[in-house]
């Protein structure tokens, strides 16, 4: 197929993924926020094996913005075999561990059952097409110059405060998370999700979110 069908098609998926885990996430903070002894395995489950599923689709969105569809598929394929063949027998005596081990491994599974149906055309990709920059309004280009000028990092938070902050440099105030990810899904931004949230994840402008800018 063309990369622009390749790129639409792969694009729903991810985005498809990513807001799965989004209500994950969710419903397990308003289980943790009603009853501390609500049985919350349904919803820790749910949240282990979507964050799972999303996290590669997750990191392909990144590298096709990079490398283009074609390339950036190719080295995400190539990560996620590495990763997954790095596993060993060994088990933690964590059952949480093991079960975040266990939905990782399916996670990364199922990415490569999809992806491996998706043969790109040589030459088709279109990286180099000039981008259409979309009708914005100044508070929605403040987000982004924001996230531009500001540093800004997503970082882990407690579950009840939604399960991420925001970090950014001193002396500079940075959006919220929930305009970062509402940048993020208009593919105006991107995160960098091949760091752990614990040690922060930067939030970058993607091309059109720069031509936003400029224009």
């Amino acid at each position: 197929m063309d990369a622009a069908t390749a790129l639409k098609r792969l694009t729903n998926r991810a985005e498809a993924h990513i807001e799965a885990d989004e209500k994950a996430r969710t419903a397990l903070a308003d289980a943790l926020a009603k009853a501390p002894a609500t049985d919350l395995t349904t919803q820790i489950d749910g949240a282990f094996r979507e964050s799972a599923n999303a996290k590669p689709w997750r990191q392909l969105m990144k590298r096709v913005e990079r490398h283009g569809v074609r390339e950036g598929l190719a080295k995400q394929k190539a990560e996620a075999l590495e990763v997954l063949l790095s596993y060993g027998m060994s088990m933690s005596t964590s059952m949480v561990a093991n079960g975040a081990r266990f939905a990782e491994q399916d996670g990364l599974r199922r990415f490569l059952d999809v992806v491996d149906t998706f043969e790109i055309d040589e030459d088709s990709d279109p990286a180099g097409a000039p981008v259409e920059v979309p009708e914005t309004t100044e508070n929605q280009r403040a987000v982004l110059r924001a996230i531009k000028e500001t540093g800004v990092v997503l970082k882990e938070a407690h579950v009840l405060d939604g399960g991420v902050r925001t970090a950014n440099r001193e002396g500079t105030i940075a959006p919220t998370v929930d305009r970062i990810e509402w940048s993020v899904r208009q593919g105006w931004a991107v995160v960098d999700t091949s760091a752990e949230l614990r040690d922060g994840q930067a939030v970058t402008l993607t091309s059109l979110g720069e031509a936003i800018l400029a224009g």
